[in-house]
């Protein structure tokens, strides 16, 4: 990862956080990217004397003009970018007859939108240099359908749906796509769920982050395109 330029969105959740603290000192220039300053500037701070350097750029990714001012602050500091980590969301899980009007919004703006507006952003300037990788986080939750989940599920299946149509467009351009479809991992993300789980049977944010630097270290002819990682209390099979 030495030289490489790695954009983490949702840098400030367990795992962008675990991610950034593992790709560090490795020598890659981190551009980190959150709404929350009060969160996203301490952890630029703990960074500070990576070797390759930390560049930390409050965004709202629901806004396509900041997803592409994110992508510009990037490259005017580091000259490229070469990863885009979309780990950025939100759930909302209610029944289907209780969801509001403003809960769908929620879960499309964010988790679809959102991720989409990176993406589309990254992937301009990727196709520019004819290479990049773009690591998309979507969680089981895009691969699977759960009761209580329709407005996520939603948002996540829509995010595999435009990510396979782009890897399509950009293959040619040296641009690769992975989805990761994780299980329950325990990070702020269920602070804001309602639902009673168990989050000591979890994955760990460390195990998801290793996963992604699996696939970001993979070498240059092989693509990971899908990496599904669950806990053993909670399998999706099928």
């Amino acid at each position: 990862m030495q030289g490489k330029v790695v954009v983490i969105v949702g840098a400030t959740g367990g795992i962008g956080s675990a991610l950034a603290q593992k790709l560090a000192p490795l020598g890659a220039a981190l551009v980190l990217a959150a709404r929350d300053t009060a969160t996203l500037n301490p952890l630029a701070h703990s960074l500070a004397g990576a070797p390759g350097g930390v560049l930390a750029v409050p965004t709202d990714i629901t806004d396509p003009q900041q997803a592409e001012a994110l992508m510009q602050k990037a490259i005017a500091q580091f000259g490229k970018v070469d990863v885009l980590v979309n780990a950025a969301g939100a759930g909302i899980l209610k029944q289907y007859n209780k969801l509001e009007p403003a809960d769908l919004d929620a879960m499309l703006d964010l988790n679809l939108k959102g991720s989409f507006y990176t993406c589309q952003a990254a992937a301009n300037v990727m196709k520019e240099h004819k290479s990049g990788h773009i690591c998309n986080v979507v969680g089981i939750l895009g691969q699977h359908p759960m009761a209580m989940a329709a407005a996520y599920c939603a948002s996540k299946f829509g995010v595999v749906g435009f990510s396979k149509c782009m890897a399509d467009e950009l293959k040619r351009f040296g641009v690769k796509f992975t989805l990761f479809y994780f299980g329950g991992v325990d990070t702020p993300f269920w602070d804001q769920v309602s639902l009673k789980v168990d989050r000591t049977k979890m994955l760990r944010p460390e195990t998801a982050a290793d996963a992604i630097l699996f696939a970001l270290t993979a070498e240059p002819q092989a693509v990971p395109l899908e990496i599904n990682i669950q806990p053993e209390s909670h399998l999706f099979l099928g």
